[in-house]
């Protein structure tokens, strides 16, 4: 039985761009929704329909910033910002706001499409090869149910949050360097060098009650990379 395409959502107020990014990405099996302003792209993204969302940041109606924050805030489906300048305080933003991945205009149809497949497989929970619970003291990490505990508790993160968190878990108490990391939850290792790498570390923390002046959980090893404390089980 043939598997069921992907969909995706673009939010995209470049219309010539739209077009010939939906035709790539339609030519090579996903199917794609477009809609150029950023109030229906929000409306749009929380119907639930979605395997991933492709958001413009210049939007009419609604700034795609403010789209990322309010989507993020009701849904985990994955978000890939798009930023037309690519600063760096641009794709931070989106990254603190709760994207999953960015890229920056003029970018590579080929290369959207490894990030689309990326998010994806990382949202259903084949980031990586283990597909074993992980456990790490109170921290419980199922990749079959693409669910985290900690202490009891569960806790809700995006698929790159995810990724990360089982990385780290899988080798805790080692050092990950940021190319590591990047490399384990099938990202591009290029994006290394820049803040994406910090800011979803900042965002696990934020999520796992971990004291970002004294982490007990995930640690920063001052010019070699991250660690998870204690040891797997």
């Amino acid at each position: 039985m043939p598997a069921t395409p992907l969909l995706v959502l673009l939010v995209e107020d470049d219309h010539r761009l739209a077009t010939l990014t939906r035709e790539y990405l339609e030519g090579h099996g996903i199917a794609v929704v477009h809609v150029g302003d950023g109030r229906k792209g929000r409306d749009e993204a929380l119907t639930g329909r979605y395997d991933a969302v492709l958001l413009d940041l210049m939007l009419p109606g609604k700034d795609g910033l403010e789209v990322c924050r309010e989507v993020r805030a009701r849904s985990d489906v994955p978000i890939v910002v798009l930023t037309a300048r690519g600063e760096e305080a641009d794709r931070v933003m989106g990254l603190e706001l709760g994207a999953d991945d960015y890229l920056a205009k003029p970018y590579s149809p080929r290369e959207l499409l490894a990030r689309i497949r990326a998010v994806v497989r990382r949202a259903r929970g084949k980031a990586g090869p283990a597909n074993e619970a992980v456990r790490v003291g109170g921290l419980v990490i199922d990749p079959a149910a693409r669910r985290v505990t900690l202490d009891g508790r569960e806790v809700a993160l995006t698929g790159y949050e995810f990724a990360l968190l089982h990385a780290l878990a899988r080798r805790a108490g080692r050092v990950l360097a940021r190319e590591q990391l990047m490399e384990l939850a099938k990202g591009s290792a290029e994006d290394a060098f820049d803040r994406s790498i910090d800011v979803h570390v900042s965002r696990l923390r934020q999520k796992l009650g971990d004291d970002p002046k004294r982490p007990r959980l995930i640690k920063t090893v001052r010019g070699a990379g991250y660690l998870l404390a204690g040891e797997a089980e």
